[in-house]
């Protein structure tokens, strides 16, 4: 799969001497039209590709089918094919670790317009999170003015933005 970008978040000066974990996570790319499925997060005020952690040897697919119908009750998941891979070192904030490397394996599919029951996480439901369909162009908009204008903004928002606006462009093809 394509690498597409290595993000190192500002507070990430170097890595030698540093303990590090890796995570590795899926990320869900569903389009009809313009529109694309998408978590949005009342908490941090933004939109983000449904994804997660995958388990300790979960196959990539599996996991990104998994997380795709927890966060959105999503149905009729087919046609996956790869997108890229967007690696980020970020601080982690628990003591066994200094920095949180993350790997998000991305991919497109197509699934049913209409949605079933999500089933997510407590701290999901506290972020206020949900499954939404909007167009592309008004998430990158709103992903945008929270990152110029918000104090809440949350740390994944840039890679949020910088995927939203590289489907984009695919799109605009």
């Amino acid at each position: 799969m394509q690498l597409l970008k290595t993000h190192y978040h500002p507070e990430i000066k170097t890595l030698e001497d540093k303990t590090i974990f890796t995570r590795f996570a899926t990320r869900s790319i569903a389009m009809l039209d313009d529109n694309i499925l998408l978590m949005y997060t009342a908490r941090y005020e933004d939109y983000s590709l449904p994804g997660g952690g995958l388990d300790l040897g979960e196959d990539k697919i599996d996991g990104m089918r998994r997380e795709l119908c927890e966060e959105t009750g999503a149905k009729g998941i087919k046609n996956i094919k790869p997108f890229g891979i967007y690696e980020e070192y970020r601080p982690w904030y628990k003591p066994e670790y200094d920095i949180l490397y993350m790997i998000s394996y991305c991919y497109t599919c197509e699934i049913n317009k209409e949605l079933g029951d999500s089933n997510l996480e407590s701290y999901e439901i506290k972020n206020g999170m949900k499954a939404v369909w909007i167009n592309i162009y008004e998430a990158i908009k709103h992903n945008e003015n929270t990152m110029a204008t918000s104090s809440k903004k949350g740390i994944s928002i840039n890679r949020e933005t910088f995927l939203l606006r590289l489907i984009a462009e695919k799109l605009s093809k």
